[in-house]
């Protein structure tokens, strides 16, 4: 069971909403690449916000992802696409289901 999760809230700028999307779906390629990487998951939460998920069995690989090249991208990009500079929350997980 991963132990570890970080959970990152974007808010789009107006008009940024199809480019964050794409961003997201470019994200899970990338994570797809990280071997500390559990699982990751780019969310739709309503209109203009959106969030990512990701897990991990240890700090090593959480540390990892943190300064790997999503999060390069995701800095990069933040000042043109979203409204509010991302909030990333660094979370560890108490109980989970998996298939």
């Amino acid at each position: 069971m991963p132990k570890l999760a970080l959970y990152v809230s974007l808010k789009a700028k107006p008009g940024k909403e199809a480019e964050i999307e794409e961003f997201l779906k470019q994200g899970a390629q990338l994570a797809s690449k990280e071997p500390g990487t559990v699982t990751w998951y780019g969310l739709k939460e309503d209109d203009g916000l959106y969030s990512v998920f990701d897990t991990f069995e240890d700090e090593a690989g959480r540390d990892a992802h943190l300064n790997g090249d999503i999060a390069k991208a995701l800095m990069a990009k933040a000042s043109d696409l979203f409204a509010e500079a991302p909030k990333i929350h660094k979370i560890a997980l108490v109980a989970s289901k998996a298939k």
